[in-house]
């Protein structure tokens, strides 16, 4: 059923791969935990202890302002077809923003999206695997493009105003390092 590993083996690099939705899950020191989906290509295996992930623009910037008050992030990973399994990938993120030292470095490991906010960089200390039994059948259709045609119609400028409005503080009240 289970299995821990220290690292992502070829296998599981590729189930990664196929995966067109994941999860990202990280909590601050006390407040609210989150647990947001994630998909349009945002993720970059590195190696097998190194991932990068894309965030771009949205309502909220929870992930953020828990990664600067303590480094602990989750990854999930579930299959939805015949070939049940979830995966964790257990480690701790640093991230940086458009301007920081390594953003012009990492972020070509990405299309061009509009309205990017942070790349978060994490260090893999544990990868899990249980059976996803549980887990229910689900089709494919297809990624929203509606988050990218908002970022573009927003522009840069409109991107920032918006970041600065409703992203500089989490859900409790805490910085997101916007600003």
């Amino acid at each position: 059923m289970g299995k821990q590993l220290p690292s992502i083996t070829d296998p599981l690099k590729s189930f990664i791969e196929q995966q067109q939705l994941f999860f990202v899950a990280t909590a601050g020191v006390d407040g609210k935990i989150n647990v947001s989906p994630k998909g349009l290509n945002s993720l970059k295996i590195l190696d097998a202890n190194r991932v990068l992930w894309l965030n771009l623009t949205g309502s909220g910037n929870e992930t953020a302002a828990h990664i600067l008050e303590q480094n602990r992030m989750t990854l999930l990973f579930c299959s939805f077809d015949r070939n049940p399994m979830i995966l964790r990938l257990y480690g701790t993120a640093r991230f940086y923003q458009p301007g920081d030292v390594h953003w012009d470095t990492l972020i070509q490991h990405f299309p061009g999206f509009p309205g990017a906010r942070q790349l978060f960089d994490v260090s893999v200390d544990l990868v899990q695997t249980s059976c996803g039994f549980g887990v229910p059948l689900y089709q494919f259709e297809g990624q929203r493009d509606v988050l990218v045609k908002w970022a573009k119609n927003k522009g840069e400028e409109g991107i920032r105003a918006y970041q600065e409005e409703k992203n500089r503080l989490s859900l409790d009240g805490k910085p997101t390092g916007i600003g």
